[in-house]
């Protein structure tokens, strides 16, 4: 997926204010690193760099999952900018 084509959700103040919903999952870990992809079957030299994220979440009855995603540079500075805009939101509370 594109960096470009990822639409931020924007909420307004009202829907902000609601309680919040039950929680459907729990984050139990959250753990990243940066790596390099240097080449692959198709080409020599990538030299790109990437994110991996690894997450362990708990659904409702307990039961553990692990998933990894790897993302972008540029996907993860958005992912970055959202979070520092959570912040800003619940620092006003």
């Amino acid at each position: 997926m594109a960096a470009d084509s990822l639409t931020p959700v924007e909420l307004t103040m009202e829907e902000l204010c609601q309680p919040p919903l039950e929680a459907k999952s729990e984050l139990l870990d959250l753990q990243w690193k940066m790596g390099m992809a240097v080449s692959s079957d198709n080409c020599r030299s990538l030299k790109s760099p990437y994110v991996a994220l690894m997450q362990k979440v708990a659904d409702q009855s307990g039961q553990i999952t692990n998933k990894s995603f790897e993302i972008t540079i540029p996907q993860f500075q958005h992912f970055f900018k959202q979070f520092k805009e959570m912040t800003a939101v619940i620092e006003t509370v």
